[in-house]
């Protein structure tokens, strides 16, 4: 447990505040009828005189489009691709495109996997992340990205270079906090809100690239969540999808983890990963820097996602323990 105090609030931020939800069963990815594509995804296929063959609504998606897509190549070959589109500003990549006579949508075209079962297992997944934060260089050998990237619907800040993580942390988790402000309403929240972004992202950041620590940045998939992982039915490796990216505290991405509504959450994902990349010092923080990390993604949940529980639990929490 944290306490904050300011003259006169006392804020205690508690596991309960993270979510109480129980994890639920993922049930896997099925073809779901015949669906449209746009014609401009099909044209940006990068191998020429390929064709389609078929197209199905594959998976579901709370405000996307997702798809299967079956394509002929010129050799007569049949493979498999995963069609993604979405409606807002996307980061541009070399299977992205813009749909036409659809202002602000875009198509992202991969590989398709076929999925043996959601979520991937700890040991795999574990560390293929692990290896991932601790190869992977930012180019500028700074905390940031060159342009915003989005987790679900929330435009990401974080399209800065900066040496500490401390200020990329702040001014992303307090874009998202403006965000949550007119959903939540209520005077307390922008309060703690005040707090958190003043006093508890330094005491908790600062100390990491303090006292002569250095802190690397990791490129982190950033919303690696149970349905963002998966077990690939062929090879049995776990793979990932659906990132948010941007070079951060590779600690980060286990905020996600806290939330007892994930099956990620439990012990043996963070255990395993930590086999292969230790607690960044200070350790004693690490359980407080959990629950500060873990703030975006639950905020994100009760802007976005439909019948979200996280706002109940925020207002309960905090309301009992403000005095």
């Amino acid at each position: 447990m944290l306490v904050y105090c300011t003259p006169s609030i006392k804020i205690e931020v508690t596991r309960s505040m993270m979510g109480q939800t129980s994890p639920d069963t993922i049930p896997l990815p099925m073809a779901q009828g015949n669906s449209e594509v746009d014609e401009k995804a099909l044209r940006a296929h990068p191998i020429s005189g390929s064709a389609l063959v078929e197209s199905q609504q594959f998976g579901k998606s709370l405000w996307e489009k997702t798809g299967k897509l079956t394509v002929k190549l010129p050799d007569a070959t049949l493979k498999d691709y995963f069609l993604k589109c979405v409606t807002w500003v996307c980061p541009k990549t070399i299977c992205l495109g813009k749909i036409a006579n659809k202002e602000g949508s875009y198509f992202l075209l991969v590989e398709f996997r076929h999925i043996a079962r959601q979520p991937a297992e700890p040991t795999k997944l574990a560390s293929h992340l692990a290896d991932m934060h601790l190869r992977c260089v930012s180019p500028t050998g700074k905390f940031g990205f060159h342009i915003a990237t989005c987790h679900t619907k929330i435009i990401q800040v974080i399209d800065v270079w900066d040496d500490s993580w401390c200020v990329v942390f702040r001014r992303h988790l307090g874009h998202i906090t403006s965000l949550a402000s007119p959903v939540f309403q209520w005077p307390e929240f922008d309060i703690v809100s005040r707090v958190v972004l003043g006093k508890v992202v330094p005491r908790l950041l600062l100390p990491l690239q303090s006292d002569g620590r250095v802190q690397k940045p990791s490129l982190v998939h950033g919303d690696c969540w149970d349905g963002n992982t998966a077990v690939d039915r062929k090879s049995g490796e776990a793979f990932i999808f659906d990132a948010c990216s941007f070079h951060r505290h590779n600690e980060h991405y286990t905020g996600n983890w806290r939330a007892p509504r994930h099956n990620l959450s439990g012990k043996a994902h963070i255990e395993n990963y930590e086999l292969h990349f230790p607690v960044s010092e200070p350790v004693e923080d690490w359980d407080a820097r959990n629950q500060l990390y873990s703030l975006p993604y639950n905020l994100g949940n009760v802007i976005y996602v439909p019948e979200s529980s996280q706002r109940q639990v925020y207002e309960n929490s905090l309301y009992s323990n403000l005095s």
